[in-house]
């Protein structure tokens, strides 16, 4: 098995029994996301959590719109722009939050029984490294784009 889809699988494995696990909260993996961002980054403008959540700005609209409704999220009018709304997670959100992570911390306890932690560490590292590799194909292609002639680049 190559490793991309060994690192799928693990993947999809993970999001599945987290699915299962968070089930109480009547929450999709979306919402959940969005949660934890806004935990995280309190206040960001809508435009920057479908950045961070690599996510179309309307698909998160209809997200953020979901968990207001639901009592999660608070909009609130940015005070520079009339524009934009900053969000901010509700005490009913942080309080979900705060068991999220406990079922987080116990998946990941779960998978990884009976593994060293050096053997995990050196895992994180390698991953780490494979990550870091995959980034710099990134630069190297933008770096390729602009210094390769137009007519080279439409083809």
């Amino acid at each position: 098995m190559s490793i991309g889809y060994l690192l799928n699988d693990v993947t999809l494995l993970f999001r599945k029994h987290f699915d299962r696990r968070a089930t109480r909260f009547n929450l999709t993996r979306a919402q959940w996301r969005a949660l934890k961002c806004l935990h995280m980054r309190q206040g960001i403008r809508q435009s920057e959590l479908a950045e961070f959540l690599e996510m179309e700005a309307i698909a998160v609209g209809r997200v953020i719109d979901r968990l207001q409704a639901a009592g999660f999220v608070e909009r609130r009018a940015d005070p520079n722009d009339r524009r934009c709304w900053r969000l901010y997670p509700t005490e009913r959100a942080n309080a979900v939050a705060e068991d999220m992570e406990e079922i987080a911390h116990g998946l990941r306890e779960d998978a990884t029984r009976d593994i060293d932690m050096a053997d995990l560490q050196h895992m994180i590292d390698v991953l780490t490294r494979i990550k870091e590799n995959l980034q710099a194909l990134d630069g190297g292609a933008e770096a390729d784009a602009a210094i390769l002639p137009s007519s080279a680049q439409n083809r």
